[in-house]
């Protein structure tokens, strides 16, 4: 194998925007009482802006992951949307937020199959000996269903936000046409999909099966994955979280087709597509669980095979109301949730200092801070939300920063010291708790 010797990263340290630097000087009163708290969330609030992002010359804009010099379609937004609410006044937010969109539009014209880039056409890879059909601007070509969903969720976002609709230009129209094309093969991917993709490096999550094609399935209705937001391989393809962020996205796209681009037959195609993917959740997707009753799979393949978990990325079972398709008070979410809050979660961990969801990504007995983030802004109590607030605040091992997981026993053994998007799901939950006065 051979992988690609990651560089030291040098970003540009981004002047903060007015309306960022306002939120902290809220956070310096609002929690004052709580220093270490205060401090963590002075330090990740900014993290993206301070030591991720990139204004390139053409208007558009880069952003890292972190530790990692490429921009992942799913990590870059979520390193971001925490902004977005700041953007109405703020012209420098408008920038950064719009440039990134306009960057993700190239993107998806370049290779809508791929999940993550280079800043420019460098020919880096995160791995040189991937079988799959790559090009120099794609740092990894993982096919990952949730990738070209969280581009529409912050142009959506974005809009609601501002107003503005200098982004909806004909390279975003044809990115929809790109996107609703790319789904709909991949409704049929054994009969209609040239996607393959193997990785010879001894790890099994890292590689498709069957010739690189994946493990068979039925038609469904759903969207084919072949990857989880973990970047693991999936065990059964029809991943339901994916699929679920992928209706809420073709509602969303069908607002841009008749209000912006007034093109009602490719809103009238949208609203085909997501009547397909829901009704194929809902058949297919819902598991009679004897202790916990209908719950939503993880995944399955059509052939009545489930996969009977929750992985700590977004999206993932616990964040189906933060996606935006059902609230936390539906039934099934409630039953699924509990199930992805206890041992029947293969990857639901307890330790002497946390307890919460982790990964197959990570060790076992890793907890990971994006799942207790999650967990919190999820969460129908104050009491949870706080317990997640206060456990967040105890296992950054005194480093004043979120990480990927850390030991459920010893917090001090974590992974990924800089990793943006758990510092932005993290400043999401301590903003919102200071927006509803919990703080």
């Amino acid at each position: 194998m051979e992988q690609f010797r990651l560089p030291k990263i040098q970003m540009p340290h981004l002047p903060l925007p007015e309306a960022v630097q306002a939120v902290l000087e809220e956070a310096r009163e609002k929690l004052a009482h709580r220093p270490k708290l205060l401090n963590q969330f002075l330090n990740c609030f900014p993290n993206t802006l301070e030591t991720t992002t990139k204004l390139l010359d053409d208007g558009t804009t880069f952003v890292i992951t972190g530790d990692i010099p490429a921009c992942w379609l799913r990590d870059s937004v979520e390193q971001v949307i925490h902004y977005v609410p700041l953007a109405e006044r703020d012209p420098e937010l408008q920038r950064i937020i719009g440039g990134l969109i306009k960057r993700h539009v190239q993107y998806i014209a370049i290779d809508p199959y791929a999940n993550a880039f280079n800043e420019s056409a460098n020919d880096w890879h995160w791995n040189t000996t991937d079988v799959t059909d790559m090009g120099p601007w794609v740092w990894e070509r993982k096919f990952e269903l949730d990738s070209a969903c969280f581009t529409i969720r912050l142009a959506y976002t974005y809009w609601k936000a501002t107003g503005l609709t200098d982004i909806f230009d004909s390279g975003f129209k044809s990115m929809l046409r790109t996107i609703l094309d790319l789904w709909k093969t991949e409704q049929r991917h054994g009969e209609l999909s040239p996607y393959r993709f193997t990785r010879n490096n001894g790890i099994a999550t890292d590689s498709m099966r069957n010739s690189g094609m994946g493990m068979p399935v039925n038609y469904t209705g759903m969207i084919w994955s072949g990857f989880r937001s973990s970047d693991d391989a999936c065990d059964f393809h029809y991943n339901i979280p994916a699929n679920m962020f992928a209706v809420v996205s073709l509602r969303q796209m069908q607002e841009f087709a008749e209000w912006i681009f007034r093109d009602m037959a490719l809103l009238t195609e949208l609203k085909e597509l997501e009547e397909e993917v829901n009704h194929g959740i809902q058949l297919y997707g819902i598991y009679r669980h004897p202790e916990f009753g209908p719950i939503y799979a993880y995944e399955t393949d059509g052939f009545g095979n489930y996969c009977l978990m929750d992985d700590a990325g977004t999206p993932g079972l616990l964040s189906i109301p933060y996606l935006g398709y059902v609230s936390a008070d539906d039934p099934i979410y409630r039953n699924t949730r509990r199930f992805a809050l206890s041992k029947e979660n293969p990857f639901y961990f307890e330790g002497k200092a946390a307890r919460g969801i982790g990964s197959p990504h990570t060790p076992d007995g890793y907890v990971w801070h994006m799942a207790l983030s999650m967990q919190g802004l999820t969460a129908e109590t104050t009491e949870e939300k706080l317990e997640m607030l206060s456990l967040l605040e105890a296992t950054d091992a005194d480093t004043g920063y979120m990480h990927e997981g850390f030991n459920a026993d010893d917090p001090s053994q974590f992974t990924r010291s800089w990793f943006a998007w758990s510092n932005s799901l993290f400043s999401q939950l301590v903003y919102k708790a200071m927006k509803d006065n919990l703080l």
